[in-house]
C-alpha cells in the first residue's frame, strides 16, 4: 500500500532517488562525493567490461607464465620444468576463470564438460612440492588449503569428508564465498589412495576416496552447512527466526584448481614393466636400479591406472608434473639462497636473542652434504641445521655474546666450538672472520638483488642504483626477512616519497622532487627512527615549506630538486639556498 501511495504521488524509485542524492553530494561537496559512496556511482572497469562481482581486483589474474616463473626462481632451486609448467597451466587456469566470469553468458550449456587444469606433482619428499605450490597461491593472492590424502573417507563412512577441504578454503578466504571459489586446494600424499592392486574385495579407504574427490574436482555445488555441525545448525535457525527464510550457502567448485602430490615409490616398476614390453630379447637395455626416478619421466596416463587409480580420476589430472631429486649442489644453493626459509628462520632465532648469525660458505657446503647423506630432500636442512646449532641457541642467550659464526669447525664439533666461544668471547680471529663472512654475504645478496631487477622494473621509477641496491638489503638484515619482502618494502616506501612530493605542490604550489641521494637519506632515517616514510617526511615539511615558501617569494623560483642535504641539514641547505641567490642578485651585474 505504501509502494501504491508513492506512485499515485509521483515520488521517485530507488534508482531516480539515489541519482537526485548522488547530483546533491556532488554539488555539495564536488567529486570527492562520488568516491565516498562506490554504491551509487561504481568505478568503471579497466577494459569496460564486468569485473565478475569484484573478485578479480583481489586476484593478480592478469600475470603471466614468464612473470610467475621469474617469481617462482627467486625461491625454488632447480625444478625448471616444474616450476614452467606450473607456472603457465595456473596462470591460463586463472586467466581463463576471469574471461569466462566477464563474458557473462546465461547460456546453460556453456562450460558444459569444462576440463580444469588440475594437477599431479609426483616427487620424493623435500623437493618444493607444497612449497612451490604455496608461493603461487600467495602471489596471486588466492585462498590455498592443504589436505592429507590418508585422512579422509568416502562420503557415508567414518573420516574425514573430502568437501572439508572446500568449506576450509572459504575459512582461509576471511568467509568470501566469491573468493574462495576461485581457491587452490592442495591434496598431498595421494599415492597412498591409489588401491591395492592384489585386494579382493572393497577397498574402501582408497578407491572410496578417489570416488568423493571426482565430483569436487570436475564441479558441484558443496553446502557449507553439515549435519555433524552445531555451530552452522545453530547459525541456520537463527537466521531462519530472523528471516523467515531457509539460506543455502555453498560453493560451487567450477574454478578451484586441485593439485595433487605424492612421492609414488612404486610407480617406475608399473613404467619400467611397460617399457620392458618394447624392449625384449637379447638387444634389451639392462636398467639401472640405481635409476629408478629417472622413469617417473616416462609417466603416461595407464601406468597410473596400473598404479591404482581410477580411470575417472586420472582424468581428472590432465596436468603431470615430475619433480627432480635435489643432489648435494641444490641443498647447497638452497643455503645459499637469501630467501631460503631454513637459513632466514634461524638468523630469526638468534635474533630474538640479539645475537647476529652469519655462515661461512664452507659450513653451508658441509651442512648440504649431511642434509644429502639423508635422503629425505631439503627437509634434512633443517635437522642438520639444528644439529649443528642447538647447543648455541641453548648457552649463548645467557651470556652477553652478541656474534656467532657457523664456520666448518663449528659443524663437525659444536660441542667443542662452543666451550671455545664461551672461554674467549672476543677471540680477535673468529671476530675478522665474523666481519669477512658478513661482506662476502653482503656481496652475493647484492648480486642477487641486481639479476632481480627486472621484475620489478614495472614499479620502479628509475633504475636499480647501487644505493637503491643498498637500501633494499639493509631492509633484508634490519627486517630478518625474504629479499622479495625488502624489495616490496624498499618500493612501496619510495612510492611514499613520490606521494609526499604531490601532495606538498597540491598544498604549497612548490614542486619538489627529492634526488636520489636525499630519497636514500628519507627511508635510512625512517628505519632509523622506526617510524613511516610519510611521517618522517611531514616533520621534515615544517621546516622545508617555511624557507622554500620564502625562497619562492624572493626568487620566484617554484621547482627544486633536493639534494641530501635537504634531508640531513635542512637549515644549511635553505641557508645555503638563500646565500647563492644574493650572491648572484649582488655580483651578477659586475661579472657582466
Amino acid at each position: 500500500m505504501h509502494n501504491k501511495d508513492n506512485v499515485e504521488r509521483g515520488a521517485p524509485d530507488q534508482k531516480q532517488m539515489e541519482r537526485q542524492l548522488s547530483d546533491y553530494l556532488s554539488k555539495k561537496y564536488s567529486q570527492k562525493a562520488k568516491q565516498a559512496n562506490p554504491g551509487f556511482c561504481p568505478l568503471p572497469d579497466l577494459d569496460g567490461e564486468d569485473d565478475g562481482g569484484g573478485v578479480w581486483s583481489r586476484i593478480n589474474f592478469d600475470m603471466r607464465p614468464d612473470e610467475l616463473v621469474a617469481y617462482l626462481d627467486q625461491y625454488i632451486v632447480r625444478q625448471d620444468q616444474a616450476k614452467a609448467v606450473l607456472a603457465t597451466k595456473i596462470c591460463t587456469h586463472f586467466n581463463r576463470a576471469k574471461y569466462l566470469s566477464k563474458r557473462g553468458t546465461k547460456d546453460p550449456a556453456d562450460g558444459v564438460g569444462l576440463i580444469k587444469n588440475n594437477v599431479l606433482l609426483i616427487g620424493p619428499t623435500g623437493v618444493g612440492k607444497t612449497y612451490m605450490v604455496k608461493l603461487i597461491a600467495a602471489k596471486l593472492g588466492v585462498p590455498f588449503v592443504k589436505g592429507d590424502a590418508t585422512k579422509f573417507s568416502e562420503t557415508g563412512y567414518v573420516g574425514g569428508d573430502v568437501e572439508d577441504l572446500i568449506r576450509d578454503l572459504v575459512h582461509e578466504a576471511g568467509e568470501d564465498i566469491e573468493l574462495a571459489q576461485y581457491g587452490i586446494v592442495y591434496v598431498d600424499e595421494v599415492d597412498k589412495i591409489a588401491s591395492s592392486r592384489n585386494l579382493i574385495g572393497p577397498d574402501v579407504s582408497r578407491t572410496g576416496v578417489q570416488r568423493a574427490l571426482l565430483k569436487p574436482m570436475e564441479e558441484t555445488e558443496v553446502d557449507l552447512k553439515v549435519a555433524h555441525d552445531p555451530i552452522s545448525q545453530i547459525q541456520a535457525i537463527e537466521n531462519y527466526r530472523k528471516t523467515g527464510k531457509r539460506e543455502k550457502r555453498a560453493v560451487n567448485t567450477r574454478h578451484i584448481l586441485f593439485v595433487m602430490s605424492g612421492a609414488f615409490g612404486d610407480l617406475p616398476e608399473v613404467i619400467k614393466r611397460r617399457l620392458n614390453k618394447k624392449e625384449m630379447g637379447f638387444g634389451a637395455k639392462v636398467a639401472d636400479p640405481g635409476q629408478d626416478h629417472e622413469y617417473l619421466y616416462e609417466v603416461r596416463p595407464q601406468d597410473l591406472v596400473e598404479y591404482g587409480f581410477e580411470t575417472e580420476f586420472v582424468g581428472r589430472l590432465p596436468v603431470t608434473v615430475v619433480l627432480d631429486e635435489l643432489s648435494a649442489d641444490d641443498l647447497y644453493q638452497i643455503l645459499k639462497n637469501p630467501n631460503n626459509p631454513v637459513i632466514i628462520s634461524k638468523k630469526r632465532d638468534f635474533a630474538a636473542y640479539a645475537i647476529d648469525l652469519r655462515l661461512e660458505d664452507e659450513a653451508l657446503n658441509i651442512l648440504a652434504e649431511r642434509a644429502a647423506e639423508m635422503k629425505t630432500g631439503a627437509r634434512a636442512l633443517v635437522s642438520v641445521v639444528e644439529q649443528a646449532l642447538l647447543p648455541f641457541e641453548r648457552r649463548l642467550p645467557s651470556t652477553d655474546i652478541r656474534e656467532l659464526l657457523v664456520t666448518p669447525e663449528l659443524v663437525r664439533a659444536p660441542e667443542a666450538v662452543l666451550a671455545q666461544v664461551l672461554a674467549d668471547p672476543a677471540d680477535a680471529e673468529r671476530a675478522g672472520r665474523f666481519e669477512a663472512a658478513g661482506r662476502t654475504e653482503r656481496m652475493e645478496l647484492l648480486k642477487m638483488i641486481a639479476r632481480r631487477e627486472a621484475l620489478y622494473a614495472e614499479r620502479l621509477d628509475n633504475s636499480l642504483t647501487p644505493a637503491r641496491m643498498d637500501l633494499i638489503a639493509d631492509e633484508y638484515y634490519r627486517a630478518g626477512m625474504s629479499l622479495g619482502a625488502a624489495f616490496d618494502n624498499v618500493i612501496e616506501r619510495l612510492q611514499q616519497v613520490r606521494e609526499f612530493e604531490v601532495a606538498f605542490q597540491d598544498r604549497y604550489g612548490i614542486k619538489i622532487r627529492f634526488g636520489e641521494a636525499a630519497e636514500v637519506a628519507i627511508l635510512a632515517g625512517a628505519a632509523a627512527e622506526g617510524c613511516s616514510v610519510l611521517t618522517y617526511c611531514q616533520r621534515l615539511s615544517q621546516v622545508l615549506e617555511p624557507g622554500l615558501r620564502l625562497a619562492r617569494d624572493r626568487t620566484g623560483r617554484e621547482e627544486y630538486l633536493l639534494p641530501e642535504e635537504a634531508v640531513l641539514d635542512t637549515e644549511a641547505y635553505l641557508h645555503g639556498l638563500f646565500q647563492a641567490h644574493y650572491t648572484q642578485t649582488l655580483g651578477g651585474p659586475a661579472r657582466a
